[in-house]
């Protein structure tokens, strides 16, 4: 697996991680690439891609939680990564309540 550079999660966890200190942060990789395939802005998706590989991006789709994507970026990312073909989006997460 392929994964973020040391300075780059910290540079996208002071930014995507705003309510933590970027070292608090930086212990939960996978919610600092959620939150950057969500709202990240083009600039900083770009380098995502660069030093993330797509199976691990995968992979992370298939292990979100509710909340952790809009409908828009959950649909995107599907797209992008070749995880559905038009039309077949799989719905979002839910919570459920036990």
């Amino acid at each position: 697996m392929k994964s973020l550079s040391k300075e780059t999660l910290l540079r996208f966890a002071a930014k995507y991680i705003w309510w933590k200190t970027p070292e608090e942060a930086a212990l939960h990789p996978d919610r600092i690439i959620a939150q950057v395939m969500n709202i990240g802005n083009y600039e900083d998706v770009q380098a995502l891609v660069r030093e993330v590989d797509e199976q691990s991006l995968r992979d992370l789709l298939h292990r979100a939680e509710a909340g952790q994507f809009n409908e828009k970026s959950w649909t995107y990312w599907h797209y992008r990564l070749g995880l559905c073909e038009p039309g077949s989006v799989p719905a979002l997460p839910q919570r459920r309540i036990a």
